[in-house]
């Protein structure tokens, strides 16, 4: 092992679902309470817009108070500089209760608005544009955003946070809605010793009544290792995970392969597909929009929660080992060009989530610490671990390989191998951005080799 010691100085913010069980009044109070909110917001961001030139070379905290001595009248600010934020209190009379600490956070989420926006537009004028002939972008004054709660001020917890307090508007007043019960807390990122809750948002609609609570990580101090967790991607198995060390070892194994979300979601497509040809048989025409909406739905919804259920797989198996580095093989842009048209295996491409599992896993494994990696995916499942040259898949299970001197391996492990060694062999050459495919530099007639786990093995020996 080696002794340096790597500190993730930059702060990770996650945010959990905090789910509240809340009667018909209190969540109407609440959406009043959001709807308030939302009223109070629009003039504001037509406000600092308007002032933005000014506010622009300003610190967030300088912004707040720059705007706030704009709008609201106080013995010391007896003529705030905009009265016709005063015109619009003498409107809506309701404005003259507003809490200031929601009265911050309204004007916090009024600069972010007006910011982003700016931000776009100058892109825009700079030529940034996903189309040569974009219209330029524009400023959203109706926004629909969720008021953020300030601790002690517009929100408290019970014990063991079983229960929340939250002061809504009722119609004629400020209030406080008591005890209101928290069923669920997402991941409960709030009970990890170190880790710091902060401002929650409350969001509540016809549909959902919860506290989007973002959650401060701690900072993770740990060691380096010589081992790394390689992964490899495929339609057979979802993930196939190798600890490989730096001098070719192979200390464990894990195939992750939720068999059975994956049978659900392909029923799902099954039963579009012959609804789709019982359809076409009697209309002869298009389908009309929103077919089969609730099919999709609950195929994407399942197959969103398969690249879940192989995430945590991957996390929990690297964590088990100490593992710093996860190394995937670059995949983006990466389209199959097998299968024929309306085929199982075209199918099965179209449904593959390979890019969502390497971003769950980006996200979830540095809040715990650790850093992903990419490397050239050319030839890791063609060439056999052990260097006897390139494989030939199995015409009757093709998650077998049959190597040239014989063996037959799963091929996905043997891909996992690969992929380990090829990240060890660039880190050990210096290969910052681990392109690394062939052994060597030459570019002359030798016939060059694909690096492998026998090829880190013998720069060992070597």
């Amino acid at each position: 092992m080696m002794s340096k010691k790597i500190t993730n100085t930059q702060s990770v913010v996650r945010t959990d679902v905090w789910n509240l069980v809340a009667t018909s009044i209190q969540k109407q109070q609440m959406i009043a309470t959001i709807e308030e909110y939302r009223r109070f917001l629009k003039p504001l961001v037509l406000i600092v817009n308007a002032q933005w030139i000014s506010l622009d070379s300003l610190t967030s905290k300088e912004r707040i108070n720059a705007v706030e001595r704009m709008i609201h009248r106080t013995v010391k600010n007896p003529h705030p500089k905009h009265l016709y934020f005063q015109k619009i209190i003498d409107k809506y009379p309701s404005f003259r209760k507003f809490p200031s600490y929601l009265r911050r956070a309204a004007i916090s989420d009024a600069i972010g608005i007006v910011s982003s926006f700016h931000t776009r537009y100058k892109e825009w004028q700079s030529g940034i544009r996903k189309k040569r002939q974009s219209s330029p972008p524009k400023l959203t004054a109706m926004c629909n955003s969720y008021p953020a709660l300030y601790k002690g001020q517009q929100v408290r917890y019970g014990l063991n946070y079983k229960t929340v307090d939250i002061k809504v508007w009722n119609g004629f007043d400020w209030i406080w809605l008591t005890k209101i019960p928290i069923i669920k807390h997402g991941l409960n990122r709030h009970l990890v010793e170190g880790n710091k809750i902060q401002s929650p948002a409350l969001v509540v609609n016809k549909n959902k009544c919860q506290l989007s609570m973002p959650v401060q990580i701690k900072k993770v101090v740990f060691e380096e290792s010589d081992f790394v967790c390689s992964v490899d991607m495929g339609i057979n198995n979802a993930a196939t995970a190798s600890i490989v060390g730096r001098d070719g070892t192979v200390k464990a194994r894990n195939f992750v392969n939720p068999a059975r979300d994956i049978d659900r979601r392909n029923q799902r497509r099954m039963m579009i597909a012959k609804k789709s040809k019982q359809t076409r048989d009697i209309t002869k025409s298009d389908f009309i929009k929103g077919f089969c909406r609730g099919l999709y739905r609950k195929s994407a919804n399942i197959n969103l929660e398969i690249s879940r259920k192989v995430v945590r797989g991957i996390v929990s198996f690297a964590k088990s080992h100490n593992i710093k580095l996860i190394v995937f093989e670059n995949l983006a842009g990466w389209k199959a060009k097998a299968g024929r048209k309306k085929s199982l295996q075209k199918q099965k491409f179209h449904l593959w989530c390979h890019r969502k599992i390497v971003e769950l896993t980006q996200d979830r494994w540095m809040e715990l610490g650790g850093k992903v990696v990419f490397v050239n995916p050319k030839y890791t499942s063609a060439y056999a671990f052990d260097g006897s040259g390139k494989v030939k898949r199995s015409k009757i299970n093709y998650s077998l390989c049959r190597f040239s001197n014989g063996k037959n391996y799963n091929a996905d492990l043997n891909a996992s191998y690969n992929i380990g060694a090829r990240y060890w062999y660039s880190y050990i050459l210096g290969d910052k951005n681990f392109s690394r495919v062939f052994v060597g530099k030459s570019s002359n007639d030798t016939l060059r080799t694909p690096v492998t786990l026998e090829t880190l093995r013998s720069l060992k020996a070597a």
